[in-house]
């Protein structure tokens, strides 16, 4: 390659996303890094333009990050559907379109990776029925990384779902066992280990699968 690989990742001013582009950085990769005031997951017409600035530039990953955890504690007889409604766009929705606004900028890079950051809440087989509003988000984002995977692999892309595992950050609470640093370096060496039949998987922040 004759060119530093190129990483955008969003949700860079905190927790995971800034740490995912100090790593990257420090290990010589050009990185894009958005947050919120400059682009807006729920904004779909400014996520297009955003994309368009970018003027045919190769990424060779496109790791959307950025995402909410919304209101705790929501049980039947206490959903609140706005904020809930809130979760899906900036989890699921904002991803798809940014996804959607930069496939031939990832088409275009040799390593044609795109990471959607999912949690292990979003696995449907091992659900309690905690964090409802979080949790179905990211089991959507699951399928849609897996519908991702399915529709872009004739263009040779690679889509996959990450759990950073529980780590200390805003969302994750000062009581978690992992820390930014130990989480992130493991999500890079799972994505710089992957192969073209990974596209659809569900991965761990250690490699291992986690079952949908």
């Amino acid at each position: 390659m004759d060119r530093a690989p190129i990483a955008l990742i969003t949700g860079v001013s905190r927790g995971l996303g800034r740490e995912l582009a100090r790593q990257y950085a420090d290990d010589g990769w050009d990185v894009i890094g958005t947050q919120r005031g400059d682009l807006e997951m729920t904004d779909y017409q400014q996520i297009r333009q955003f994309a368009s600035k970018l003027n045919g530039k190769p990424i060779d990953l496109l790791f959307c990050n950025a995402g909410i955890s919304g209101k705790k504690g929501m049980a039947p007889g206490s959903f609140d559907f706005a904020s809930w409604e809130e979760v899906l766009r900036v989890n699921l929705l904002g991803p798809a379109a940014l996804a959607e606004a930069l496939i031939e900028n990832v088409a275009a890079s040799e390593r044609r990776t795109i990471a959607m950051m999912s949690s292990r809440l979003g696995s449907i087989s091992e659900s309690s029925g905690m964090t409802l509003p979080y949790s179905t988000s990211k089991a959507a984002l699951n399928m849609l990384v897996k519908g991702l995977a399915a529709t872009l692999a004739s263009r040779r892309i690679t889509v996959v779902a990450l759990s950073p595992g529980w780590v200390r950050t805003d969302m994750g609470g000062e009581g978690a066992p992992l820390s930014p640093e130990a989480s992130v370096r493991g999500l890079r060496k799972v994505l710089a280990g992957l192969k073209p039949g990974d596209s659809g998987k569900f991965l761990s922040h250690d490699g291992s699968a986690i079952p949908w």
